[in-house]
């Protein structure tokens, strides 16, 4: 694996160790506050905390622009990511909960990582090898064994069809954001994290749900900033190095890290299960960064918008200016042919005959 997959890789460990803490850390907040309210200041801490840290950063801005802004084609993979993923799952899933038993939740929650793969794979024509498949169908496995309770009800109703659909949209959510990953992800996860959380907040007031104590909400708002803010930036990043189906797969290591945070602060019982499902986690995510993918193939003449730094072999155009670091501009890839490792990154989302 390159150096560029191995940040890749790694920023995808690190969102779901801040994504993986929040279940518990939010237990803590929750108490006898209702959860739409609390979802509302989560998604909001996100948002906030981000412009915040936009604004900062500009205010340091230099000569050159280090992430690219979001253009009037990506609005639309925007806002489809913010209806299905902020809006239409959470409350298809808040409803479908309602009459569906525990652990039939608990395991078809665990389909998100699923669908985004396969959406992905058949729709976006992402390159997925054996080797990455296995890695997919290792954590989902783990990710069932531990949010599954053998000994709660079963069954199956419309509910169920409703943690599916919403398992669905998150998927999309996932490819959508992945289309935009080479802009700008401060941006990306603000206006996610505001549009998401107004809606939230919204659907609370018109059900008359109790908002919680100003300590609550400022708790809720600290930790929304780092697992559901800094969690999705990390996200977006490693989907930019390595397509969503990888990043996804990564990303369902964080019931694992929910529930080792949850022995140590909470001091929830030990689940036995955890010690099958931790090593087929490690395992999974050992298929992805031992992963090697390597093949002559053809890059196609393209203009587009990403941050990036010389010299690569990617990126050999002249300048007009001065041009340092790391930096952000219109640039045009010519036509090229060569062979090297790779993964679907923003520069090798080409088809494969054959996997």
């Amino acid at each position: 694996m390159g150096r560029n997959h191995l940040t890749a890789f790694t920023q995808a460990l690190l969102a779901a160790l801040l994504f993986g803490v929040s279940t518990p850390l939010a237990k803590l907040l929750l108490g006898g506050v209702d959860p739409i309210p609390l979802a509302a200041f989560l998604y909001l801490g996100s948002g906030i905390s981000l412009l915040l840290v936009k604004h900062l950063l500009s205010r340091r801005k230099k000569s050159t622009t280090t992430e690219a802004p979001l253009q009037k084609p990506d609005l639309k993979w925007l806002a489809g990511a913010i209806i299905l993923g902020g809006v239409a799952a959470p409350i298809t899933l808040l409803f479908s909960l309602k009459n569906t038993p525990a652990a039939t939740s608990s395991l078809l929650l665990n389909f998100e990582g699923v669908a985004t793969t396969l959406i992905a794979v058949l729709i976006f024509k992402e390159a997925l090898s054996r080797r990455a498949w296995g890695a997919v169908g290792l954590v989902t496995v783990a990710g069932i064994l531990l949010t599954v309770n053998f000994n709660a009800g079963w069954g199956f109703s419309p509910g169920s069809l409703g943690i599916i659909a919403a398992c669905i949209f998150w998927g999309l959510d996932n490819n959508f954001t992945r289309n935009i990953s080479s802009k700008d992800p401060l941006t990306i996860v603000s206006l996610k994290g505001l549009g998401a959380g107004s809606v939230s907040l919204i659907l609370a007031l018109i059900l008359k749900s109790p908002l919680p104590q100003p300590g609550i909400v400022a708790g809720a708002m600290v930790l929304g900033s780092l697992s559901y803010g800094m969690s999705i930036v990390l996200f977006i990043l490693a989907m930019r190095g390595m397509g969503a189906a990888r990043t996804s797969a990564l990303f369902g290591t964080a019931p694992l890290v929910g529930m080792i945070v949850s022995l140590l602060i909470v001091k929830d019982s030990l689940n036995p299960m955890l010690f099958i499902a931790a090593p087929l986690m490690v395992a999974g995510a050992r298929l992805l960064i031992d992963e090697e993918h390597q093949h002559y193939h053809v890059h196609a003449e393209m203009t587009h918008e990403h941050a990036h730094s010389h010299p690569d072999e990617h990126h050999a155009h002249v300048h007009v200016g001065e041009f340092q670091g790391r930096h952000s501009h219109p640039h045009v890839h010519s036509s090229l042919a060569h062979q090297h490792q790779h993964l679907p990154d923003i520069h090798h989302r080409h088809g494969h005959s054959a996997e």
